[in-house]
């Protein structure tokens, strides 16, 4: 195997543990985890949570250091998520209704995932 398709598989590998590491860290505060890598025309929701009345649309961001991963948020990400979080409730109707939040997650090796609840808001 190329060179190219290692570090693509590696990236992959560690996507995923990052996903699992804040969908544990989402559990652990009492949120079910409802969809991860929800595929959509304006792109992938990395996870979706609910716990009681509110439902979470969250950004997974993986780099080595928590640091890089909160610099690696940008407005293109909110306008992607936004959007796909529009067309995940367009398709499933039972949510509407339900208070929404647009969450980030930062997770580095060596760290504790950090979670930036309403991390788009300001924007």
């Amino acid at each position: 195997m190329s060179d190219t398709g290692e570090k693509r598989r590696a990236a992959f590998t560690r996507g995923l543990d990052a996903e699992a590491a804040a969908a544990a860290l989402f559990e652990a505060e009492g949120f079910t985890i409802l969809a991860r890598r929800v595929r959509t025309p304006r792109g992938e929701i990395d996870l979706i949570a609910r716990r009681d009345g509110l439902l979470v649309f969250i950004e997974v961001k993986a780099r080595t250091s928590l640091y890089s991963a909160a610099e690696s948020i940008l407005p293109r990400q909110r306008r992607r998520i936004a959007g796909a979080a529009e067309i995940f409730l367009a398709r499933n109707p039972e949510f509407a209704g339900l208070d929404m939040r647009l969450d980030v997650v930062l997770v580095a090796p060596n760290a504790a995932p950090v979670h930036l609840p309403g991390a788009f808001e300001a924007e």
